[in-house]
């Protein structure tokens, strides 16, 4: 009876050894995850609940509450303009739906620069920031551009014409890292039609929507696509037939006249100039 008394009470203390060995394991472990959760959170930083879009929409489609969810995103760093508060997505005495200015992705945030205002349509004038006009350029083949240019990218404008006291055409920077707001009747990206493109819209201020008028009055407009907009281009770009072919002008020097020297003589009443030898 000892002996079986003693057997339970080994295989108790073992089992006892065993459990508290597995629950100091788990709160390591716990304490592990828990360690690793603090840092994650300190180096994300408060998170904030944001508006994302929860499908794909298509430039002009009205933004309805069921397009949105929320979703949990860093403090530090949220876009400008985010939409955090579904009053000020979706006001209650709103003219009209929000629509959708270029198309999205699902779970990409709804952004101010996304949608337009509540019951203003999603058209070029949407597309224009204060004080900006739009202007059309016409396009072909020998433009540059006409056969891939989309909405939204930046191009550098040159002009080709004459200069009054230059020899033949030349060919001039004019314009630096504009803004393409449409494609012929296209506003957004993905809604260009095959084919070459008619004309380009750009977004300008008054100063250069004069300049581009002049350009496109007295000679022709090509074009070529700038991949980072923030690189303007400010020094003077041109180029004629002479600096196209590396041809130098070549100075004539001027060739000093031999001096003569005369001498006047009245004979019978007639001057006459006689070429004498000068003396220095």
């Amino acid at each position: 009876m000892r002996a079986v008394f003693l057997l339970v009470l080994v295989v108790g203390m073992g089992l006892a050894g065993a459990a508290v060995y597995m629950i100091q394991d788990y709160i390591a472990q716990t304490e592990a995850l828990l360690q690793k959760e603090r840092e994650f959170n300190a180096k994300a930083g408060k998170l904030v609940e944001v508006y994302v879009f929860n499908k794909a929409l298509n430039y002009g489609d009205p933004l309805k509450p069921e397009d949105v969810q929320l979703i949990y995103w860093p403090e530090r760093n949220l876009p400008k303009a985010i939409f955090r508060d579904q009053a000020e997505l979706f006001p209650e005495n709103a003219k009209g739906p929000r629509y959708v200015m270029r198309a999205t992705e699902a779970f990409e945030p709804v952004l101010a620069s996304r949608v337009t205002e509540p019951g203003e349509l999603a058209g070029l004038t949407a597309k224009l920031e204060p004080g900006m006009r739009a202007f059309a350029i016409k396009v072909g083949v020998a433009s540059g551009v006409s056969g891939f240019v989309q909405p939204d990218d930046y191009v550098d404008i040159y002009w080709t014409g004459s200069i009054r006291g230059s020899d033949g055409e030349v060919t001039r920077l004019i314009e630096s890292s504009i803004k393409i707001i449409a494609v012929d009747n296209a506003f957004n990206q993905g809604q260009v039609t095959t084919g070459d493109a008619r004309t380009v819209t750009v977004a300008a201020t008054p100063d250069q929507v004069a300049r581009l008028a002049q350009a496109q009055s007295s000679g022709r407009l090509s074009m070529s696509l700038v991949g980072d907009p923030s690189e303007t281009v400010t020094e003077l770009v041109e180029v004629d037939s002479r600096k196209l072919l590396g041809i130098e002008e070549k100075k004539v020097e001027e060739v000093e006249a031999e001096k003569v020297c005369t001498i006047k003589s009245n004979k019978g009443g007639e001057v006459v100039e006689t070429v004498i030898p000068c003396r220095d």
